[in-house]
């Protein structure tokens, strides 16, 4: 197997969608630097397989590397070390021989993600290491929200409001958008912000980009400010009573060219 070094100067150069702005691979400012991101349990139990020897060429101190995109995780949610920020006292990441991708479990600071070696074997097409380190990062960017992020408040639950739900999905890949986690061409076209994930996450990033630079920070944090929380309200909340979620969509489709004006 030939594992190329350069592969992170590669990476730095690929981007989202040039509409949603420019790739963001900076590092985390320095207010992050000491921020106790949480202590990191890794472990793999799949250490015969491809995907495990792949993962361990390209990721080769994961702790270190997951503490790093975490560290991003915050920069991207929060304005600083002294906000209301979610606590995570410890991250048990896995290496795991199972169907689908990633997935966080776990709460009240005690988090788990596992991360599928067949998804490595698979993103690992023709050899290609730069393909499945950006998907590694990107995928990471993504569970790692769903670690950190603020959770709306007097809806119900993830399980029990869509609401809840397309908020969740979409905010941890709006993060994975703002850092560049998505290849170009990643945008779904049309649907709706309540469809969570990509939908709804490039649309936040949209926000951000044309709206209000700080978009992201604000609408994490509405979650506080704003019970029982709704798309509109926080919105209203954090652009201005002059704003409406469902105008903003439109606008937004029209802009990225899915609709006619």
């Amino acid at each position: 197997m030939k594992i190329f070094f350069t592969t992170l100067c590669i990476l730095l150069s690929l981007c989202a969608d040039s509409v949603f702005g420019s790739c963001r691979e900076e590092q985390p400012e320095k207010k992050w630097e000491t921020y106790n991101v949480g202590k990191i349990l890794f472990e793999d139990k799949a250490p015969d397989s491809k995907g495990s020897d792949i993962y361990h060429h390209i990721i080769t101190d994961p702790d270190a590397y997951i503490k790093a995109q975490s560290r991003t995780v915050l920069e991207t949610l929060y304005f600083s070390v002294k906000d209301s920020i979610t606590p995570v006292n410890r991250i048990y990441y896995t290496l795991e021989d199972i169907e689908g991708v990633s997935a966080k479990g776990g709460g009240n600071g005690n988090v788990s993600i596992f991360y599928s070696v067949r998804h490595i074997e698979k993103s690992f097409v023709n050899n290609d290491t730069a393909k499945v380190f950006f998907e590694t990062r990107g995928v990471l960017l993504h569970e790692l929200t769903h670690a950190y992020q603020l959770e709306p408040q007097g809806i119900g639950t993830y399980g029990t409001n869509k609401v809840f739900w397309a908020f969740i999905e979409g905010m941890a890949d709006a993060v994975r958008v703002a850092n560049g986690g998505f290849k170009q061409g990643a945008r779904p076209k049309g649907g709706n912000y309540m469809d969570g994930y990509r939908t709804a996450g490039y649309f936040f990033v949209w926000i951000r980009d044309n709206k209000d630079t700080e978009f992201l920070r604000k609408f994490n944090k509405s979650t506080l400010d704003i019970v029982p929380w709704s798309f509109n309200g926080a919105i209203k909340h954090v652009l201005g009573e002059q704003y409406d979620i469902d105008e903003l969509w439109r606008e937004y489709q029209i802009a990225v060219g899915d609709i006619q004006p």
